[in-house]
């Protein structure tokens, strides 16, 4: 599985539901880590980065509205999309995960299909280059779904990690990302890479992107890593 593919958390203490919902997530092309309950979860998040997770409410111990909770109260965490799963049906109850921070609510029994387009919708916002959504910065415009790059009109050939770096950078414009956030996410974290490969392709990208003249818009932050404008 390429290292650009989102990576989706499923957190529920129920083995078979865990189990389904990570069988139909990989089905659609993600990524999937999995946790049994809220401490594992918060272990997780921070070992894995993940684009997106889909939360149980009801969990033994530290519950899913409170996993919630702690996630949207870290700077580095209260991106991530949360899609809370409940077998509460009361609109108290929405209302109340909904505060706490979460991105979406799906009431238990769900729609696997449902829920699979609920997950993309929030994908949507955070990492549109994975859902096949047109990207535009300046001059520069990336198609995700047709994998071609053009500036000012201009057909630009890129590498295959070009264009995922290229990504990376387009969906969030002016982000200072590091080499090791940059090598998780796109080779992906099973793969050991030296970091000075991403200065080595990050060179490429700036030929690439300037091979027909123009400004280079990839910055250099010292002692930071690279952002895009």
């Amino acid at each position: 599985m390429s290292a650009d593919q989102p990576t989706v958390l499923v957190v529920e203490d129920e083995p078979a539901q865990r189990e389904v919902l990570a069988y139909n997530l990989e089905a659609e092309g993600f990524r999937v880590s999995k946790a049994a309950n809220g401490d594992e979860a918060m272990l997780l998040v921070d070992e894995e980065q993940p684009d997106i997770i889909v939360l149980d409410w009801m969990m033994p111990n530290l519950s899913g509205i409170e996993v919630c909770r702690r996630l949207k109260m870290r700077p580095d965490t209260r991106a991530i999309p949360i899609i809370m799963l409940s077998a509460r049906t009361e609109e108290i109850d929405k209302v109340r995960g909904l505060e706490t921070g979460a991105d979406d609510y799906v009431v238990k029994p769900y729609s696997v299909v449902e829920l699979m387009a609920r997950v993309r919708t929030q994908l949507r916002r955070v990492r549109p280059a994975t859902v096949g959504i047109r990207l535009e910065f300046d001059d520069i415009i990336l198609d995700a779904e047709t994998h071609k790059v053009s500036r000012d009109s201009k057909p630009l050939k890129l590498g295959p990690t070009e264009f995922r770096l290229l990504s990376t950078f387009m969906e969030k414009p002016g982000r200072v990302w590091s080499r090791e956030q940059l090598l998780d996410r796109v080779w992906g974290r099973d793969i050991y890479v030296d970091t000075r490969t991403v200065d080595v392709h990050i060179g490429r990208l700036r030929k690439a992107l300037t091979q027909h003249g123009g400004k280079d818009p990839v910055r250099t932050v010292r002692g930071a890593g690279y952002a895009l404008g």
